[in-house]
């Protein structure tokens, strides 16, 4: 009951106004609920994506694929689920990673 409360209160903290500057299909995809723009929710900030991805000539691909199937790991014990393409389709998850590279 209390682990249920506490992400709650995350996904409802993590959905204010406060990532008004995010791409609205990042929103619509639920993006939001897991990540913010300058600190760490449950997943990595984007910030922190842009800088570790920064410079590497295929950051575009390399990150729609881990969007689009999900992952582990790489950011901690926490997995990130699957994005299906009816969820965010092709185009938009590009642009959303292209917004996230620029951090």
């Amino acid at each position: 009951m209390k682990r249920s409360l506490f992400l709650t209160v995350l996904l409802a903290t993590a959905s204010t106004a406060a990532f008004a500057d995010a791409p609205a299909a990042a929103q619509k995809a639920g993006c939001m609920a897991c990540h913010a723009t300058d600190k760490k929710v449950v997943g990595p900030a984007f910030k922190d994506i842009a800088a570790k991805y920064k410079g590497q000539a295929d950051a575009v691909a390399k990150l729609s694929d881990k969007v689009r199937k999900g992952g582990a790991g790489v950011w901690g014990p926490i997995p990130m689920p699957p994005n299906a393409a009816d969820k965010i389709n092709d185009a938009d998850l590009k642009s959303t990673v292209e917004w996230i590279l620029k951090g």
